[in-house]
């Protein structure tokens, strides 16, 4: 019997805005990057927060998400506390930056900057 295998999911879904700030940010990136890394790293009063920086190699477990302006991996330690969240990029008169809905999160801090799961 043979199995038939599904096509996985998306790890993580981007908006166009969020592709086009990808874009944005490989134009201006420095010679060495190969494409932009989302981590969870462990900080704020909630334990966990988005981080979104340069990266110059590809670890093995990273998540690669293939854009047309550039690649946005996903730290292979967070993708389980991002798995069907959607990026978005949002700008207006006061602030500009990545927004997150993240499913997976249960709560976050009173200022927008951590989220617990």
């Amino acid at each position: 019997m043979a199995t038939i295998a599904r096509p996985r999911p998306a790890a993580l879904n981007l908006t166009p805005t969020a592709e086009a700030r990808i874009a944005d940010l490989m134009q201006r990136a420095p010679a060495d990057a190969i494409g932009v890394k989302l981590s969870t790293p462990k900080r704020g009063c909630s334990g966990l927060a988005y981080s979104v920086d340069y990266v110059s190699e590809a670890k093995p477990f990273d998540e690669r998400i293939d854009t047309a302006g550039g690649t946005l991996f996903v730290d292979g330690g967070s993708i389980l506390y991002l798995i069907g969240s959607t990026m978005n990029w949002v700008e207006d008169d006061f602030t500009a930056g990545f927004v997150f809905n993240n499913p997976n999160a249960k709560g976050a801090c009173g200022c927008g900057e951590s989220f617990t799961v």
